[in-house]
């Protein structure tokens, strides 16, 4: 899900994932420099896990039907960091 600042929130589905930010496709175009949070699910240690992050879109492109959606992380907080790194791996 991604939640831009003073907008409502818009399902998507992650493409892509980092320590340094994460790709997203989604029905909903949004403009490089907005900053918000992305919510995710991911698999650690078998258990899901609700990840939230602040992050800052960096590109947004239409493909095909949908928009690849790219965002840089703000500071993550140590357990994002530590979920993100063991997923990884």
């Amino acid at each position: 899900m991604v939640v831009i600042d003073g907008a409502a929130p818009t399902p998507a589905r992650t493409f892509d994932l980092g320590l340094a930010g994460m790709s997203v496709t989604s029905g909903t175009k949004v403009e490089p420099g907005q900053a918000g949070q992305v919510v995710f699910e991911m698999l650690v240690d078998g258990k899901p896990q609700i990840i939230t992050c602040r992050a800052k879109v960096s590109h947004c492109i239409f493909s095909g039907d949908e928009f690849k959606v790219g965002f840089v992380f703000q500071p993550l907080n140590p357990e994002a960091t530590a979920a993100i790194t063991k997923f990884m791996r």
